[in-house]
């Protein structure tokens, strides 16, 4: 139980430190994007070792894959009707909802995941995802939408609350899951993630940053590989 909160911790506290710099800092967008990119390359290798591989092999291809574009679809669907109510200047909301979205989820399995042993690679990715996803969601929804400072860093704390708890009740129910559904709820969460990685987190790495935002993403990649192997 202490393992998984402090993995949960691990997730969360980056999410509040990220909506604190937003609030307090007006970063360089080139630093911004390379965050976000390489943020982005540590989840694309998430999402294939610890997420959906496992998946595949636990519900089999047909559960996993319909648990994929699951995830997938509940974040687009979410994520443009919040665009369609506030416009182009949405970006904000829709990191934190795909925060929401793809971190229950993916904070699940990671509670799960550590009844195995695992959980290294996705905990590593998902902090480095979450601090760069709080830091432009938190200064977009302050800037975009004159939401009050105070407020917004109430809202990313409690959504790191939220993970923090859901990583560990996924690890105290365990053992009372069967492999499918562990598999459900991963291939779930892969989805979401890769969702999130397409509409929100890659475009914007490469809006802020450029061409060369593809370097930072593949560097990102290599170091939560590099944890996995």
């Amino acid at each position: 139980m202490l393992t998984a909160l402090l993995y949960g911790l691990g997730t969360g506290v980056p999410l509040v430190i990220g909506a604190a710099i937003g609030l307090r800092w007006q970063l360089p967008p080139a630093v911004l994007a390379s965050l976000m990119a390489f943020g982005a390359g540590a989840l694309i290798a998430a999402v294939s070792e610890e997420l959906f591989e496992p998946a595949f092999h636990q519900a089999g291809a047909v559960i996993a894959a319909l648990a994929l574009f699951a995830g997938a679809g509940v974040y687009v669907v979410a994520n443009h009707l919040i665009e369609n109510k506030l416009g182009p200047r949405a970006l904000g909301w829709a990191l934190m909802l795909g925060t929401v979205l793809d971190g229950v989820p993916e904070n699940t399995a990671l509670g799960v995941s550590l009844a195995g042993g695992g959980g290294l690679v996705l905990l590593v990715a998902v902090a480095l995802g979450n601090v760069p996803e709080a830091i432009s969601g938190a200064t977009l929804t302050r800037d975009q939408h004159d939401v009050d400072g105070c407020r917004t860093l109430w809202l990313w704390t409690l959504t790191a609350a939220t993970l923090v708890l859901v990583t560990v009740v996924g690890n105290a129910v365990s053992d009372n899951i069967s492999h499918t559904h562990i598999g459900v709820v991963q291939a779930f969460a892969g989805g979401a993630t890769i969702a999130v990685l397409a509409d929100s987190l890659m475009p914007g790495a490469y809006r802020e940053g450029g061409w060369w935002v593809g370097l930072a993403t593949a560097a990102g990649f290599l170091v939560a590989f590099v944890l996995g192997g």
